[in-house]
C-alpha cells in the first residue's frame, strides 16, 4: 500500500512542492494539507496518515498542538517536523509531543522523498544540528545521569539492545536483520519500551534513555 502523507504547512508554495513530489512517488500518496492548526485538526477528525509533515509555525497556533492529536488518535502515525526553529526550546517540545524526526526547511530539499520513506520504515531523520541538541540535553554537565536509577524503567535485555541499535539510527527493518527476529516484534519490543519509558515516539525514548542512563551514546 502507497504511504499515506498529510502536510501541514502554510507556506503555499512549499506546500505545492511537497504535493508535487509526492505526486511523483510510485509508493506515496497525499492525503491531505492544510495550512493552518484548525484545518489540520478537522482533517485528523476524519484521516489519520502514515506519515504526517508539520510545521511548528503556524498562523493559529502551534503545529504542536498538531501532533499531539495525531499521536492521540492514531499512535503509530510517524511525525516528522520540518521548520525553520531549530533551538532547544522546540525540539524538545516536538519530541515530547510525539515526533519522531525533526529536519530544518533548508536541509530539506534534497532528500524530501527519502526522509518520508525512512521515517515510515522505523528511522528518524534528524537535521545534524538537531542531533547535537538532543545529545546535549542527554548529558548533563559532569556527565551523571539525572531522574530515576535505571532499575525503575526495567528493561528487558531485549529492549535494551533493541533501543541501543534505535539511538544509533537503525530502522526497525534493519533491527530485524540484525537480531534475526521479524519486524513486527521489532515493534512490539518498541511498543513496551514506550510504556516503560512513559514516552511516545522513537526520538523520546533515546533522549529519556540517555537521561536515565540506560544509553551510553
Amino acid at each position: 500500500m502507497p504511504i499515506a502523507v498529510a502536510i501541514v504547512e502554510d507556506d503555499a508554495v512549499l506546500s505545492e512542492r511537497y504535493h508535487e513530489l509526492i505526486a511523483c512517488a510510485g509508493d506515496m500518496r497525499l492525503e491531505w494539507t492544510a495550512s493552518g492548526v484548525a484545518a489540520a485538526l478537522q482533517r485528523l477528525g476524519t484521516a489519520v496518515p502514515d506519515v504526517l509533515l508539520v510545521d511548528l509555525g503556524l498562523p493559529d497556533g502551534s503545529g504542536l498542538e498538531v501532533i499531539r492529536a495525531a499521536k492521540a488518535r492514531r499512535p503509530e502515525c510517524e511525525v516528522m517536523v520540518v521548520s525553520v526553529f531549530g533551538d532547544e526550546e522546540h525540539v524538545v517540545a516536538a519530541i515530547g509531543a510525539g515526533a519522531s524526526g525533526y529536519l530544518l526547511k533548508d536541509a530539506l530539499a534534497d532528500s524530501f522523498l527519502g526522509t518520508i520513506r525512512e521515517l515510515r520504515a522505523g528511522g528518524s531523520p534528524i537535521s545534524p544540528s538537531i542531533a547535537r541538541i538532543i545529545l546535549n540535553l542527554a548529558r548533563p554537565p559532569g556527565g551523571s545521569p539525572q531522574g530515576a536509577e535505571p532499575s525503575e524503567c526495567d528493561l528487558a535485555e531485549r529492549e535494551q539492545e533493541i533501543l541501543s541499535l534505535v539511538a544509533k539510527g537503525f530502522n526497525f527493518q534493519e533491527i530485524g536483520r540484525l537480531l534475526g527476529i521479524s519486524n513486527n516484534t521489532v515493534k512490539t519490543h518498541i511498543y513496551r519500551i514506550y510504556r516503560k519509558l512513559s514516552v511516545h515516539s522513537r526520538g523520546e525514548a533515546v533522549f529519556e534513555a540517555t537521561r536515565l542512563g540506560l544509553l551510553d551514546l
